[in-house]
């Protein structure tokens, strides 16, 4: 598979996202839509325009949640044979993207806290470099990311 950027000879070892809960503040403002437009319709019964004003919440909370489905699916971190690269995007036409070489790394470690990180088993990855830290929050099976970019780092430092 190839991608933008890609550098001759640069091979593709795996993709991940954060976990997909972290658009749960985008799931709460369609509830919430559909809450508050639910609203005129207890409050004026008998005016058939307010079914027409619910749906329209109705379609509102429905956007945002294709809008924070959008921002997830397209903010990834690709692993390469040469770097990490981060992939972020914020609005439609607002993407930033971070490229950390693996020569770079210099350790890395995982955790996850709380309950809510045990049940739906997501975590956060730290990878501490010469730079600074780049920190990973809400990672699905942050263990299994864990040991696949331990991998890459080892296959780099041995030269495969």
């Amino acid at each position: 598979m190839d991608f933008d950027g890609q550098r001759p000879g640069e091979e593709l070892r795996f993709i991940f996202r954060r976990h997909i809960v972290t658009i749960w503040r985008t799931v709460v403002f369609c509830i919430a839509m559909v809450l508050l437009g639910f609203l005129p319709t207890i409050l004026w019964p008998d005016n058939p325009r307010m079914i027409f004003l619910w749906m329209i919440f109705v379609l509102i909370g429905l956007a945002g949640v294709i809008y924070g489905y959008i921002m997830w699916y397209f903010s990834l971190y690709l692993v390469t044979d040469q770097r990490i690269r981060q992939i972020r995007q914020k609005g439609f036409f607002n993407k930033t993207v971070v490229d950390l070489d693996l020569s770079k790394i210099k350790n890395m470690s995982f955790g996850s806290r709380g309950i809510l990180a045990n049940i739906f088993n997501y975590g956060t990855i730290l990878i501490q470099t010469s730079a600074g830290d780049l920190i990973i929050n809400h990672i699905r099976y942050p263990e299994k990311v864990y040991n696949e970019l331990q991998n890459a780092l080892h296959n780099y430092e041995s030269g495969e």
